[in-house]
């Protein structure tokens, strides 16, 4: 899959979830490296006010692989309510892939971009 695949899937989603009513407004660039390697950044803004800003630093050249990642869901407010990343930190978490949840780090595995805006609608805008 080259650069130009991924960044088209990515419209595709957002676009999806914007047609639903849930995302209201959103950006994001791409700096492409080469065909198969760059860094996509951008912010989605979901119906109740609460942002996801997104950045991968990925290489499609035999797979994708994600070099750096985060995933940063915050509420009108600016406060965090999760974010997935693979940061270094000190001392070491003895995993790479995490998820921060308030004052607490457990392991994860690399999240995709749909996925995270599922979880999103699911446990933090649906009416239960």
């Amino acid at each position: 899959m080259s650069l130009n695949n991924y960044q088209a899937n990515i419209v595709v989603i957002i676009q999806k979830y914007v047609n639903q009513g849930w995302i209201i407004s959103f950006n994001f660039s791409v700096d492409a490296r080469s065909n198969y390697v760059g860094f996509i950044q951008g912010n989605l803004e979901f119906s109740r006010g609460s942002r996801l800003f997104f950045k991968e630093y990925i290489d499609l050249q035999e797979s994708l692989e994600k070099l750096s990642y985060s995933f940063h869901y915050q509420d009108n407010e600016n406060n965090l309510i999760f974010r997935y990343d693979n940061a270094k930190h000190k001392p070491d978490l003895g995993y790479a892939d995490h998820k921060h949840i308030k004052d607490e780090i457990i392991p994860s595995t690399i999240p995709e971009l749909e996925q995270v805006i599922l979880e999103i609608i699911r446990d933090y805008l649906e009416d239960t």
